[in-house]
């Protein structure tokens, strides 16, 4: 689906790239889009204290051919995604509460990743992935823990994949990559300076590269080859990652099974084959408790 039908998300996904005038257009819409579709630009305008040619100019950079269109788009938008009904988790929520907005916040991070992650770019990255000599994945912190859960996976079905979690070794590994390789770089803000070098240095030892992250006009987005756009997220505890590691695990998911599927027999009988020695491993421990 093209990000640009969802106006909310694409707003999102492009804040950190947009000048300060357009960021506070983008801020007025966000802060509540059910009342924001019904202003007429010069409403808009004065809401966000700028001037009506800076509306527009902000819609252009979106993608839309001007603020008619935006709005068209925004109005499908908020009829269709009303905003969560248990919204962010407060100071003084009981136990019940917070679950309840937990597992809702996650279920539209999911459903909104699913609405902007292209099958273009999955198709792009899931055929350059299946024929890679070497697939790196790069991560820290949240984002390092689903680069390990990648390399489990891509491990599994026979492929050559590492996960880097350490800046020094990303650069030290990075740099040996060679054309028809790959690297992948996890980064919710797009920003993260030790992964953005790494995808960089990737990229000059002429690997291909694909940055996973939930913002478009992020420094990560513009060095990689392909772009996988997931949802952000905004919400009391946005430091701890909680939607935004769900939705990097999902794109992971549909990435190793698509690959899988390319040489299905191939991946069936590497999975076969480390089952059949982790099995006799198993069974040999229990000998020996025996």
């Amino acid at each position: 689906m093209n990000q640009l039908a969802n106006a909310l998300l694409h707003i999102r996904g492009t804040f950190p790239a947009l000048r300060p005038a357009e960021k506070r257009v983008a801020q007025v819409i966000l802060s509540n889009p059910q009342e924001a579709v019904h202003y007429s630009i010069t409403e808009l305008a004065k809401q966000a204290q700028v001037s009506d040619a800076t509306v527009v100019k902000f819609c252009k950079r979106l993608g839309y051919k001007g603020y008619q269109e935006f709005k068209i788009v925004l109005a499908q938008d908020v009829a269709v995604k009303p905003a969560l009904i248990h919204g962010e988790v407060e100071p003084g929520n009981d136990v019940h509460t917070i679950k309840e907005k937990i597992f809702q916040a996650n279920i539209s991070a999911l459903q909104e990743t699913a609405q902007v992650l292209d099958s273009q770019a999955l198709e792009r990255a899931v055929q350059a992935l299946a024929q890679a000599g070497e697939i790196h994945f790069y991560g820290v912190g949240a984002s390092g823990i689903v680069a390990l859960d990648a390399e489990h996976k891509f491990a599994r079905i026979g492929l050559r994949a590492s996960a880097f979690v350490d800046s020094h070794m990303q650069i030290a590994r990075a740099v040996h990559l060679q054309p028809g390789d790959v690297a992948v770089g996890l980064s919710f803000s797009g920003e993260t300076a030790e992964i953005v070098e790494a995808l960089r240095i990737a990229k000059e030892a002429g690997a291909l590269t694909i940055a996973i992250t939930s913002y478009s006009g992020s420094t990560l987005a513009r060095e990689a080859d392909i772009l996988l756009l997931t949802a952000t997220q905004n919400n009391l505890f946005k430091s701890a990652a909680i939607a935004s590691r769900l939705t990097q695990l999902s794109t992971i998911d549909v990435l190793f099974i698509a690959v899988a599927l390319v040489d299905h027999s191939r991946a069936q009988q590497a999975i076969e084959k480390a089952q059949v020695v982790l099995t006799q491993r198993r069974q040999g421990r229990w000998k020996g408790l025996s």
